[in-house]
């Protein structure tokens, strides 16, 4: 998320390291470079260029605090105009007072209307609500198969009438979740490969049956400059209360989360990172700032964590690290948590400093897939007493695994020297070095 503009950002960044004084010639120069990095991510010209003025009315002139760098103080300037541009604060969706809500969503075909949807009524299910999704696009094929699909994954019933129109599918949905007892119901309509004037005219025919609590514009965030355009051309006619920006875990420059809140006025209050159901996030200025500057976003690594481990393992795990018990099978459970809390590349993304990694570095997620198989052919025996695993049980595990015999001697005396490590372990100071330990990935 962000990498290719985060990456273009910290070097202008760097040519303000060193100085002692922010002046207007090196507060220019670098600034030069953060507007092409901008432009080049497909934010839009005119809102490149009112970020800049911003960043240089408050960075020139300014008194170099002794606890910082020039570069630091400028980072910090740009991170708080950042916010601002990206809206300052979380904007939730509306709770209606009286039951049910009702949610429209709506967007061009291919931005990912359908999945959104699903997403949302997974996230509202987390949450103690009780989703409803209607399936209101009759005019894609497979459209309402798709959703019904997606409602039977996350257990949310879907109501759909084949033979209605998308205006009458709405209005006898609400009457279907008031009988059902869902609070919220969630509208997926129809969109096209373009604006055009039937499908405006109907979504504007199915919000004014519906009377939505709230309307979420979805949009493509891979389409750049293309999804400004669109969101103003959707605001004219629906006046939506938000945005949803989806596949911003793709070859997304980020030109359209910094462009479309400035344009249309309306907060982003969701982002789609991934093809799973749960690969869904609220929208946080501040974090997603954070991100772009390289500065990571600890918040929502800590909240991944929380929501996928599990407390009373991870009591059990710090029990047998006291102990020097710890073995293959807690080692094969600990990589399981991790791989649960997304790929390694969103996990990245959230920690400090990763930005700096070289453009063309990767993180192998099939190291994790590597270090999995292999302990996965180990015998159970094995796997508790990793020290019997001689030459020939080797080639069997390598041959088992789909790896060399130097893949799982390397795991052996990985796994051997974090044992080591754990035998120095004193009560105090287990939960500091657990955090402070890197797994094998390769």
């Amino acid at each position: 998320m962000f990498e290719s503009l985060s990456q273009k950002l910290e070097l202008a960044f760097k040519k303000l390291r060193g100085q002692g004084r922010i002046t207007p010639q090196n507060v220019e120069e670098s600034l030069r470079e953060v507007r092409r990095a901008l432009l080049e991510a497909d934010v839009n010209y005119r809102v490149a260029k009112q970020f800049i003025d911003s960043v240089q009315v408050r960075a020139v002139g300014q008194e170099v605090l002794s606890s910082v760098t020039p570069g630091q103080q400028i980072i910090k300037i740009i991170f708080d105009e950042m916010v601002q541009l990206l809206g300052n604060t979380r904007a939730d969706i509306a709770t209606a007072s009286n039951p049910p809500t009702v949610i429209l969503v709506a967007g061009l075909q291919g931005s990912g209307k359908t999945t959104f949807s699903a997403k949302l009524a997974l996230h509202l299910k987390s949450k103690g609500r009780l989703p409803l999704l209607v399936a209101a696009d009759v005019h894609r094929p497979a459209a309402i198969d798709q959703l019904e699909t997606l409602g039977q994954q996350i257990e949310i019933p879907v109501y759909a009438d084949r033979g209605a129109g998308a205006v009458k599918i709405a209005g006898d949905a609400v009457a279907f979740a008031r009988k059902n007892i869902r609070d919220t119901i969630i509208v997926d309509t129809a969109g096209r490969l373009h604006v055009d004037e039937e499908m405006m005219r109907e979504v504007e025919a199915v919000k004014a049956v519906l009377a939505p609590h709230e309307i979420l514009f979805v949009v493509d965030s891979m389409t750049g400059q293309d999804a400004v355009t669109t969101a103003k051309a959707f605001h004219d006619r629906l006046n939506y209360d938000g945005i949803v920006l989806t596949k911003l875990d793709g070859d997304s420059r980020g030109g359209a989360a910094l462009s479309i809140r400035a344009v249309v006025e309306k907060p982003i209050k969701f982002v789609g990172i991934g093809e799973k159901l749960d690969a869904l996030e609220p929208f946080y200025p501040d974090r997603i700032a954070s991100r772009i500057l390289g500065m990571g976003d600890i918040v929502t690594l800590v909240e991944k964590a929380h929501q996928q481990i599990d407390v009373e393992k991870a009591t059990r795990l710090e029990e047998k690290l006291r102990k020097s018990q710890f073995t293959f099978d807690d080692f094969l459970d600990q990589l399981r948590e991790i791989r649960k809390m997304g790929p390694l590349s969103q996990i990245a993304s959230m920690i400090p400093g990763l930005n700096r990694l070289p453009a063309n570095a990767e993180l192998d997620e099939r190291g994790l897939v590597r270090v999995e198989a292999i302990i996965q052919s180990m015998t159970r025996e094995e796997r508790q007493r990793p020290a019997m695993i001689n030459g020939s049980r080797r080639r069997r595990i390598a041959l088992g695994s789909g790896t060399t015999v130097k893949d799982v001697s390397r795991l052996l005396k990985q796994f051997e020297e974090m044992q080591r490590m754990m035998k120095r372990l004193s009560k105090g100071n287990v939960r500091r070095t657990m955090q402070q330990m890197r797994f094998p990935t390769n």
